[in-house]
C-alpha cells in the first residue's frame, strides 16, 4: 500500500478510529456501510444490545486536507466506506470512571498513611571509615630525635598505623530530633568517643541545636571531614589551636534561606572526654565559640565548580591556671601543641600546661577560592594568653599564632564540592572510577580514577617570652589518587624545620609540672607518608 496517497492515509485513519471506538465503548458492535460517514445508527445500546433511547451521534473520523482540495479525492471518497458503531452504555461508563477515581483516592490515602507512619518511627544509618597510614622519617637530626623520643641519639621510628577505624550510627527520632554516635577503634584497647550527641533540627531560621560531644566551630580544616580533606594530616595551626576539635557542650548552627550566610556558635567545656566520657572539676572552665561564614560567589550554573568562601571565627576561654599544683583530676589548663603534619609519637610543638594562665582568646579567618579544577585555601589564627606569675614563670602575657596556604589542582578535571549550608567542602566524585576487570570478549577493561596535586606552606610559633613551645614552618607536597568517591590514596612528602622548642619534653618539675627552659632545641625533618582510605 502506498501510504503517501490520500486514499491510503484516509483508510488507515478510519481503521484507527474503529479500533479506538471499540476500546472506549466496550461491547459496541462495529459495522460498516459504503459511502457513508461513521455513525451510531442504533443510538446508545445497553449491555444486552437493546436501545437506550439516547439519540445516535454521527461523525466522520477523518477527512484529509488533500480530499478537501482535490476533486479527484472527492470522487474517490464516494467509494470510501463509512462505519456504524453502536456505543456502550453511558451510565456504565460513568460508573467505571467513578470506580477508578475512588480506587485512586484510596491509593493516595494509603500512601499518605504509610508516610505518616514512617514519621512516627526512628530511623538509623550505619557508616564508618578506615584510614591506614605508612610514615617514614627520612632524616636523622639530634634536635628532632630529642623532640620525638627525649634522646638526642634515638631516631623516630618508621611505622604503619591504623589512623582511624570508625563506626558511626546516626538517624532521626520523631518529630524533629536527631542523634549521632561515632566511636574510633584505631586503638582496640582504648576506643575513643568522637561525635556523640542528640539534637533538634528544623528550628526557626534553618537552625539545628546539638547537645553532647561535638566539634568546636573554629578552623575550616577541622570542620571539614577527614574523609574529604586534601592532605593526610591537618595544618599545624589548625591542630594546635583546636586540638582534637571535639568537646562536650551545646552548639547551634544555621543558614539563611538563600544560603549566602552560615553561622555556628556554642558553649563548650575544656575537658577532653574522648577516652572516659566523664567531666570532673570546675564547670566554669570552658569557652564560648562562634563562626560566621559566607559564600558571596557560588556558580550554580556549573554545579558549584566556582565559589568563594570567607569566614571569621573566634573564642573566649577561661582556664585552670594552677596546672597540676592543685592536684585536680582534669585537663582544663591552657596548653597548645601539635605533631609535624604526620603521626609522630610526640608533639614537637608543645607549650605544655602554661602555669598562671587564666584566660585566652582566639581569632581566625578563612579564605577559599575554587575555580574549576583549581583551589586556593588559607587560614590564619591568633591566640592571646593572659597569665599571672607562677611556678617560676614571669607572668607576661603571651601571643601565639600561625597559618597556612595551599593550592590544589585536579589533573583529570574534577573539582572540590562546597556545601553552602555548612561552610565546608564535600565529597569529590571522579568522572571515572578506578577499576581493572577481565572483558568477556577477551582483554581487560580499565578506569583510571581521578588525580589531584597539592602544595601547602605552614607556619606556627608557640614560643613567646619564657615559653619555648617551638617556632617553625614546613612545606607539604601531596598527590591524591581517587579510586572512587568513597576511596582514595593520599601521598604526602613533608620538609620542615623547628627551633626554640622543647617546653613539652623532659623538663618536668615536682608533681609533673612544667619548669622554664634555659634554651630551646630545634632541627630539620623530612617525612614521607601514605594513607589508604575508604568510607561507607
Amino acid at each position: 500500500m502506498n501510504l503517501q496517497s490520500p486514499r491510503a492515509r484516509h483508510a488507515l485513519m478510519v481503521a484507527f478510529g474503529i479500533v479506538t471506538a471499540t476500546f472506549l465503548y466496550g461491547e459496541a458492535a462495529v459495522t460498516a456501510t459504503a459511502n457513508e460517514p461513521l455513525v451510531a445508527t442504533q443510538g446508545l445500546l445497553t449491555s444486552d444490545g437493546s436501545p437506550t433511547g439516547i439519540e445516535p451521534v454521527a461523525y466522520t473520523l477523518l477527512e484529509s486536507d488533500d480530499d478537501k482540495d482535490s476533486k479527484e479525492a472527492e470522487s474517490d471518497n464516494e467509494a470510501e466506506t463509512s462505519e456504524t458503531v453502536p456505543l456502550a452504555d453511558y451510565e456504565k461508563l460513568l460508573s467505571r470512571v467513578d470506580d477508578i477515581e475512588e480506587s485512586w483516592e484510596g491509593y493516595q490515602e494509603k500512601l499518605a498513611d504509610e508516610a505518616a507512619e514512617k514519621k512516627k518511627k526512628s530511623t538509623y544509618k550505619l557508616g564508618g571509615r578506615v584510614h591506614l597510614d605508612s610514615w617514614n622519617f627520612l632524616e636523622s637530626d639530634p634536635g628532632i630525635n630529642f623532640l620525638e623520643t627525649g634522646d638526642y641519639d634515638d631516631d623516630p621510628e618508621n611505622r604503619w598505623d591504623f589512623r582511624r577505624i570508625r563506626l558511626e550510627l546516626e538517624g532521626t527520632v520523631p518529630n524533629n530530633m536527631l542523634y549521632r554516635i561515632q566511636i574510633d577503634f584505631n586503638n582496640p584497647s582504648a576506643a575513643e568517643m568522637k561525635d556523640v550527641y542528640v539534637g533538634w533540627n528544623n528550628l526557626p531560621y534553618n537552625q539545628t541545636l546539638l547537645l553532647g560531644n561535638q566539634k568546636r566551630p573554629i578552623g575550616l580544616d577541622h570542620l571539614n571531614s577527614s574523609r574529604h580533606n586534601v592532605f593526610a594530616e591537618r595544618p599545624l595551626a589548625v591542630e594546635t589551636f583546636n586540638e582534637d576539635a571535639r568537646r562536650p557542650g551545646i552548639g547551634m548552627y544555621g543558614y539563611t534561606d538563600d544560603e549566602l550566610l552560615h553561622w555556628r556558635y556554642g558553649a563548650f567545656l575544656l575537658e577532653n572526654i574522648s577516652t572516659d566520657g566523664r567531666v570532673r572539676g570546675d564547670y566554669t572552665e570552658g569557652g564560648l565559640y562562634g563562626r560566621l561564614s559566607s559564600s558571596p560567589w557560588y556558580d550554580d550554573i556549573s554545579g558549584g565548580r566556582g565559589y568563594l568562601h570567607l569566614a571569621l571565627a573566634g573564642s573566649l576561654n577561661q582556664t585552670d591556671g594552677d596546672g597540676n599544683l592543685d592536684l585536680d583530676d582534669n585537663n582544663n589548663e591552657a596548653r597548645f601543641r601539635t605533631r609535624p603534619e604526620a603521626r609522630s609519637d610526640s608533639r614537637w610543638w608543645n607549650t605544655n600546661r602554661i602555669l598562671g594562665a587564666n584566660h585566652y582568646q582566639q581569632l581566625a579567618y578563612e579564605f577559599m577560592l575554587n575555580v574549576g579544577a583549581f583551589q586556593l585555601t588559607s587560614e590564619y589564627f591568633g591566640n592571646w594568653v593572659q597569665r599571672d606569675p607562677l611556678g617560676g614563670f614571669n607572668g607576661d602575657d603571651l601571643f601565639f599564632h600561625g597559618g597556612y596556604v595551599f593550592a590544589s589542582y585536579f589533573l583529570t578535571g574534577e573539582h572540590i564540592p562546597y556545601d553552602r549550608k555548612t561552610g565546608t567542602i564535600g565529597r569529590v566524585k571522579p568522572f571515572e572510577n578506578f577499576f581493572l576487570v577481565d572483558r568477556c570478549c577477551g582483554g581487560t577493561g580499565t578506569g583510571l580514577g581521578a588525580f589531584a596535586v597539592a602544595l601547602r606552606y605552614d607556619y606556627l610559633t608557640l614560643s613567646d617570652s619564657d615559653i619555648r613551645g617551638g617556632t617553625g614552618h614546613s612545606i607539604t607536597a601531596g598527590l591524591n589518587w581517587y579510586w572512587t568517591a568513597y576511596s582514595k590514596v593520599q601521598t604526602n612528602l613533608i620538609w620542615g624545620t623547628i627551633e626554640n622548642a622543647g617546653q613539652g619534653q623532659s623538663n618536668s618539675g615536682p608533681d609533673d609540672t612544667t619548669v622554664p627552659l634555659a634554651s630551646g632545641v630545634g632541627g630539620d625533618y623530612a617525612i614521607l607518608g601514605m594513607r589508604f582510605m575508604i568510607d561507607f
